[in-house]
């Protein structure tokens, strides 16, 4: 099985960045990587900030929370990832996008390396044809956030090899992740079942059924779930539900996973959600208080 000693991570936002934080702190070696300088330099801030919250709370030692911030790397350079043994990508979900990167990645990385993707719902089997080597190409979708979340589900494209399966299963483990395998089939498990459901909700709001409030804390207290799958939707991002649901209906040809109009309104408006500080929620005010406290 290949033992994996160095791991790159492409997208340095808060998925990338938080996949990023774990192989750090599981003292694997780690190169960062991503076109945006102004997003690499958020991305350190953003590891070092959660590093120290884990020493101060006394869930890392200074020493590990010190060895773990020396073993990451950030650059722009997508060739020093020639040495990783395994290349997670974490970029915006788009698999013409995702393609061009694997074709990419599939030149400068060694020949021995993983190429995975934290894709949520894009089909593995077409990102690992942009490669020639389709045997070591896997999915390794994290949930977010990837340091707190435990659940990592794995997916195997057509042709992804036993031992490709295995050392990324063995290094999730490592990262203390339960492993859920699903097979190459859109949504795969999670953003199957999930990606509907928010879709339902965005339909009852469209329709007057309930207020935003009501739709949330109904399926918060009434299916003990820890957010309401509005606000979640924010927290995911508004693109990010629409183009998995787009996903859906291309791939499972069923009109049931057509995306609710006010989900697409929403979208071309630019309310995307907390990351653009409104969504199907308006965070601005929230969000200008906690900067003047911090003034």
């Amino acid at each position: 099985m290949t033992e994996i000693k160095a791991v790159g991570v492409v997208g340095s936002g808060q998925m990338g960045s938080g996949i990023a934080q774990l192989a750090a702190v599981h003292g694997l070696d780690v190169w960062l990587l991503d076109t945006d300088p102004a997003a690499l330099s958020r991305a350190t801030k953003s590891i070092t900030t959660n590093i120290h919250r884990l020493i101060s709370k006394g869930q890392l030692s200074q020493a590990a929370g010190n060895n773990a911030l020396g073993h990451l790397r950030c650059s722009s350079n997508l060739e020093e990832l020639c040495m990783a043994d395994i290349v997670i990508e974490a970029i915006v979900e788009s698999e013409d996008v995702k393609k061009t990167l694997f074709l990419e990645l599939d030149r400068i990385a060694k020949t021995s390396a993983i190429l995975a993707s934290n894709t949520s719902s894009i089909s593995i089997t077409r990102l690992a044809s942009a490669t020639s080597r389709p045997c070591q190409v896997i999915g390794m979708h994290f949930m977010n956030p990837p340091p707190v979340m435990k659940l990592v589900e794995i997916v195997r494209g057509a042709d992804t090899s036993d031992n490709t399966f295995y050392a990324t299963k063995a290094l999730a483990e490592r990262f203390g992740k339960t492993v859920i395998c699903s097979q190459d089939f859109s949504g795969f498990i999670v953003n199957r079942i999930l990606m509907p459901m928010i879709n339902e909700a965005f339909h009852a709001l469209y329709t007057g059924v309930a207020t935003k409030e009501d739709i949330d804390t109904g399926m918060k207290l009434g299916t003990n779930h820890p957010m309401g799958p509005l606000q979640l939707a924010d927290f995911i991002g508004l693109d990010v539900c629409l183009s998995i649901m787009k996903v859906l209906q291309a791939g499972l040809g069923d009109s049931k996973y057509a995306p609710c109009p006010l989900l697409v309104q929403y979208v071309d408006a630019g309310r995307l959600g907390r990351k653009r500080g409104i969504g199907v929620y308006d965070y601005r005010a929230a969000e200008q208080v906690k900067r003047s406290a911090r003034l």
